[in-house]
């Protein structure tokens, strides 16, 4: 475990803070953070939001983060992107894969508690107890618990008040990845793996002081379940000095591109549709079309389809930002999914036109034919693809529509001062 020494933070100044965020430099926040599944480096959506709030916040607050990294990942490098935390704890944790025999254990242990399999494999006990000897100090205002999965980490009775920040609304992933099964056991499994994370997800919102969800649908949603429970939306932010738009002479008129943890069932699962549903159709009209799919860990059977398709897959890369500068069209094809997608302001903060399904862009307030174009169907989402290939004014007018946006609206600081005040009331509720 990688401890590193406390210390001290440099007074908060204000000095190139507009004023919306300034009036939260009052009194530094003692904050402790959890995140399973590690923050570094940012090849996830999670990641990438975590990490770019925990920056933010820790700029002016007293933030403690306590996470988890896999063997090829370097905590240590972690450490260096965060320099203004108070203390990172990091702990040696690698997860078990689906259909090894540490998953089925997992699966077979699960189906006697009411912890879905998901986060019955998830609880990590060295994780557990550094939070709890965290606690037990009485030093932080809040613990902020990141994802459903933290929570089953946390300790039951805790005086610390709860933040529990989902980025997804856990239980419509497994419920709609449910549909897409054929065999009747794993829709069975699926059945009942969706409704315990609901139960539980519905708890959690219970338990926590407040929870804070990254679009306004996904808190409508959490709602249903959990009516009495106190439950906020944050917007989805981006980092628009990092994804600027590039030079248009780099791209290439027909090309499309992906980016996304490939890892990640519903990014397979949209990549596969895409490749059987969708191409076929867009090569009957545009057959010179090229596909770059970015992201990490392509199972074999996508690798087996991109190449049969002549789909270029990459795996893991250092910067996705050259291959979405010389697409065309930026593509989220998603069947299956919740949440927020930060890849679609990525991609707009870079001038890129959008087509996406309505689940790729749910929660995203964005206006359908001015920042993107939404299709739920193969004919419907290649028609969308010609009809920007086709007209390059169109392109070029989303792309400026979609940048103005994200520059006015998304950016990180903008976001983290709304969830810094959230914080800021729980920890104010909490002294009352």
């Amino acid at each position: 475990m990688l401890k590193l020494a406390d210390s001290e933070l440099p007074s908060p100044s204000t000095s190139g803070i507009d004023e919306s965020y300034s009036d939260l430099r009052i009194d530094q926040l003692r904050i402790l953070w959890v995140k399973v599944g590690g923050l570094w480096p940012l090849n996830s959506g999670g990641r990438l939001r975590s990490f770019h709030l925990i920056n933010e916040l820790s700029k002016h607050n007293e933030m403690t983060v306590i996470t988890t990294h896999t063997p090829s990942e370097d905590p240590q490098a972690l450490a260096a992107q965060l320099t203004t935390c108070r203390a990172i704890r990091s702990i040696p944790y690698t997860p078990a894969k689906k259909h090894s025999l540490r998953f089925l254990l997992a699966l077979a242990r699960s189906l006697f508690t009411r912890l879905p399999v998901d986060l019955h494999k998830n609880r990590i006990p060295a994780l557990g107890r550094e939070v709890a000897s965290q606690l037990e100090s009485g030093q932080f205002d809040i613990c902020i618990a990141d994802f459903l999965v933290a929570v089953p980490n946390l300790p039951r009775n805790l005086k610390t008040p709860i933040l529990f920040f989902e980025h997804n609304v856990e239980f419509m992933i497994w419920k709609r990845l449910q549909k897409t099964q054929n065999s009747l056991i794993g829709r069975a499994l699926l059945g009942l793996e969706w409704r315990k994370m609901r139960r539980y997800e519905h708890d959690a919102c219970e338990r926590a002081g407040v929870t804070v969800a990254v679009s306004e649908d996904d808190r409508k949603q959490l709602a249903l379940g959990a009516p009495n429970s106190r439950i906020e939306a944050i917007p989805t932010g981006v980092d628009v000095d990092y994804f600027k738009p590039g030079d248009i002479a780099q791209e290439i008129p027909t090309e499309l591109v992906f980016t996304g943890s490939m890892d990640w069932h519903p990014n397979e699962d949209a990549m596969l549709y895409f490749i059987d549903k969708i191409l076929p159709l867009v090569r009957r009209q545009y057959p010179q079309i090229t596909v770059t799919m970015v992201g990490r860990n392509p199972s074999e059977s996508l690798r087996k389809a991109a190449l049969s398709a002549n789909v270029c897959l990459t795996g893991t890369v250092a910067d996705v930002r050259p291959y979405i500068e010389r697409a065309a069209i930026y593509i989220v094809p998603l069947r299956i999914g919740g949440g927020t997608r930060l890849k679609i302001y990525e991609a707009l903060a870079m001038g890129k036109p959008v087509v996406s399904t309505t689940i790729g862009a749910e929660g995203l307030p964005l206006e359908d034919g001015k920042h993107i174009l939404r299709a739920d169907d193969p004919e419907t989402f290649s028609q969308a693809i010609f009809a920007l290939l086709g007209n390059q004014n169109q392109r070029l007018r989303m792309a400026r529509y979609g940048r103005e946006l994200m520059e006015q609206e998304y950016s990180w600081r903008r976001v983290a001062g709304d969830f810094e005040r959230i914080c800021r009331s729980l920890a104010k509720h909490r002294g009352t």
